[in-house]
């Protein structure tokens, strides 16, 4: 019922800058919290930021600085601006969406990092 379309993935430098999107659309009633994970090939899906209703923002600890989570609450999305990007970036993005205590996800969008 729920559906999360991310877009912005794609092919950058190093040092370069990639924005990603996710809309949500569906029966959404409430949203909690919506973030962005990623999982690289032969890692664990990992947090890469999130943001709760409250506008509270959470980071993991290697992007502090250079990554920046907002939420457009009229469009229901919410972005992410990857700044100062690193070969170590490069993995599967997925957009979550927490609602009505239940866990929704996207299809993922790749982000590669490479010169």
């Amino acid at each position: 019922q729920v559906q999360l379309v991310e877009s912005g993935g794609g092919l950058v430098q190093p040092g370069g800058s990639l924005r990603l999107s996710c809309a949500a659309s569906g029966s959404i009633f409430s949203i909690n919290s919506m973030g962005w994970y990623r999982q690289a090939p032969g890692k664990q899906r990992e947090l890469v930021a999130s943001i709760t209703s409250g506008g509270n923002t959470n980071y993991a600890d290697s992007v502090k600085g250079r990554f920046t989570i907002s939420r457009d609450n009229a469009k229901n999305t919410v972005s992410v601006q990857m700044n100062s990007l690193k070969f170590e970036d490069t993995a599967v993005y997925y957009c979550r969406l927490l609602s009505g205590g239940r866990l929704y996800w996207g299809q993922g969008t790749q982000v590669t990092v490479s010169s």
